[in-house]
């Protein structure tokens, strides 16, 4: 509470009080004039300032002085005529005992009555001259909310109390059909919302805007609705979190509809306590923690109480931000934020035997497509290079687990970005392997390949989100292009989904890789028209899309499983398994040290020979590419 809204407490109460007494006074002299119109003045005269009294002794410990009137509830005024009442008892039961004559047998029922009409009317008549005060402006927006009946009730109720409020609300279409014929807060719930668009079409007057006030409509649904708005040319936004529909006296702040809403995706229910078995009071390395991935593991990770966690990465920006985040969000987990490289074995070896980490996520890796692309032999150090001295430090300090974060660039690439990864996988394939082999005190490799995550670092909703800033173009590099899509937080749960799994003694096949259920394919464009839509554009019309034409090393469409491997279901939702498609590790870990080789000697043409070699689906393209920044 404001101090400016404290200081006005005591003085607002004490208005209530002297009014509560007056309207009890009132009450009752009204009372001896209506059930004894020739005799009307009370007897004896000091019996209104026992009225008042009364409903100072009873209203006093309900908290009626307490009550502001602009906010007043049903519930209020129901504890306020049951005080009024309870007075009246108390004031017969008084003229009673003290011998003082009734002025008529109906006396009772008449005080009784007179006292709840007398203290309640005011109060709803105030309450209810407040609530339109803003829907009443002609020149208000006309809104139509959309939800269930509890969320939209709550989102009235807040609306109403608002100050002021540049819309009008009309109307509600519910989710369900069970509301429909229903009224709320004096408004006709006239539609579902599969029946929107013939229900708008007969309103007198098209709403201006819709309002989205239950988090429970995503997916196709709210697809669909977006469209029917799109064709109706009306403005579609979502109403703050209910948490936040506080009463006050400023405006509530609509939001646009973000795009991971209309991802159509099942909810997992991750198997949390398998987690915390897995994390509680270890010791967790996360490199790549400044990264979309690699920050929101630690987020994760953190909430599990591990004994310590290490946040490693090379940039020093975006270490401090997830340093200081996890300061606020779980000042009781011991952290270490270092600087290093990945691609620096003899530092991952000192950082690994000092730091004795017993969990490893391994997120950081260069994932840009053409800019691995341009710069091939950067790529395979950080992917390939960076990789094997992470395993390499992290098995030979006593890590029980690895977890190394994948791509489905990996399969069937055509990208140095990609066959870097597949080779990546590869190796930790046979370490895998071997582990399994060797028994339970060797470090098991656990990988993970998904799609793309929305709003990640590099990827196309921030960078298409930029470009409508600057009022467009969108630029999509081909019509037909497809990629998987899930959350950031969706992908890092089930990575710490498929770990707990890929550490448990099952059935699993030793060297099978991780695959997200990543849903259906998204087209960009169509992202990209949605995302005009949801700024309450219109694509090519307020906001052109512009094609620039497939980058070096990009596919049209990617996949998840190579033609190698089978989907094997985990036993576990969400999750995947492609089944093994392994090499030798020897073989694998010899292939990288020629690749090291060439690195050192700059000789791009020998470092991916040899990643051709074991990647034999890659074929490199001819010469050097060269990079653009167009999307």
């Amino acid at each position: 509470m404001s101090q400016h809204s404290s200081s006005r407490l005591p003085v607002r109460m004490a208005v209530n009080i002297l009014l509560d007494g007056v309207l009890a006074a009132l009450a009752v002299g009204f009372s001896f004039w209506l059930a004894n119109p020739a005799s009307p003045v009370p007897q004896p005269h000091t019996l209104p300032l026992g009225g008042a009294v009364a409903i100072w002794l009873i209203g006093v410990p309900l908290g009626l002085p307490r009550l502001h009137w602009r906010f007043i509830s049903f519930r209020d005024l129901a504890v306020i005529g049951a005080a009024g009442a309870v007075t009246a008892v108390m004031l017969v039961l008084l003229m009673v005992g003290s011998g003082i004559p009734l002025p008529s047998p109906a006396f009772p029922v008449i005080l009784a009555l007179a006292l709840v009409v007398f203290l309640v009317s005011p109060k709803f008549l105030y309450r209810l001259a407040r609530i339109p005060s803003s829907e009443r402006r002609t020149a208000a927006q006309r809104a139509v909310l959309v939800g269930d009946a509890p969320s939209a009730e709550l989102f009235l109720t807040a609306h109403h109390q608002a100050a002021a409020s540049p819309y009008r609300v009309i109307g509600v279409i519910s989710l369900s059909a069970r509301h429909m014929g229903q009224r709320l807060h004096g408004l006709d719930v006239f539609a579902t919302v599969e029946k929107a668009e013939a229900a708008l079409a007969r309103l007198e007057q098209k709403p201006d805007l819709l309002i989205i006030t239950s988090g429970g409509l995503a997916g196709d649904r709210l697809a669909g609705l977006l469209a029917v708005a799109a064709r109706s040319g009306i403005r579609v936004l979502r109403a703050p979190s209910l948490t936040r529909l506080a009463p006050a006296e400023q405006k509530l702040e609509l939001q646009p509809i973000a795009i991971e809403d209309l991802l159509n995706r099942q909810q997992v229910r991750p198997d949390r306590s398998g987690m915390a078995r897995l994390i509680a009071g270890r010791r967790v390395l996360v490199t790549g923690a400044g990264g979309s991935i690699g920050a929101e593991l630690a987020r994760q990770v953190a909430g599990f109480a591990p004994a310590e966690i290490l946040l490693l990465d090379n940039g020093e920006y975006a270490l401090w931000q997830i340093d200081l985040e996890l300061a606020e969000l779980a000042p009781e987990v011991a952290r270490h934020a270092v600087i290093g490289d990945v691609r620096d074995a003899a530092r991952m070896t000192a950082l690994c035997k000092k730091f004795r980490p017993e969990l490893v996520f391994h997120a950081a890796a260069l994932k840009h497509v053409p800019i691995v692309e341009a710069n091939p032999l950067e790529g395979l150090e950080t992917n390939v290079l960076g990789t094997r001295a992470v395993a390499d430090a992290a098995a030979a300090s006593g890590a029980a687990l690895m977890v190394l974060i994948s791509t489905d660039k990996a399969v069937n690439p055509s990208s140095v970005m990609g066959a870097s990864k597949r080779l990546a996988e590869m190796y930790c394939q046979g370490l895998n392997l071997e582990a399994r082999r060797g028994g339970s005190q060797r470090m098991r490799c656990v990988t993970v390949r998904f799609g793309n995550v929305l709003g990640s670092t590099g990827s196309v909703v921030p960078l298409f989100r930029r470009q409508l800033a600057q009022g467009g173009p969108l630029t999509v590099t081909h019509p037909e292009m497809q990629r998987y899509f899930m959350t950031v937080r969706e992908a890092v749960e089930l990575v710490l989904q498929a770990s707990v799994a890929g550490n448990g003694e099952t059935t699993l096949p030793g060297g099978g890789i991780f695959v997200l259920d990543m849903g259906a394919p998204v087209k960009i464009v169509d992202l990209a028209r949605q995302m005009i839509r949801l700024a309450g554009l219109r694509p090519d019309v307020d906001v052109a899309i512009r094609y620039t034409g497939l980058r070096a090393g990009e596919k049209l469409f990617e996949e998840l499983f190579h033609g190698g491997e089978q989907a094997e279901p985990t036993g576990h939702e969400g999750l995947l398994m492609a089944s093994p498609r392994v090499s030798d590790v020897r073989l694998v870990a010899a292939a990288i040290r020629d690749i090291e080789a060439a690195c050192v000697a700059a000789d791009e043409a020998a470092a991916l020979a040899a990643l051709a070699r074991m990647v034999p689906e890659f074929v490199p393209a001819g010469g050097l590419a060269v990079f653009s920044p167009a999307s």
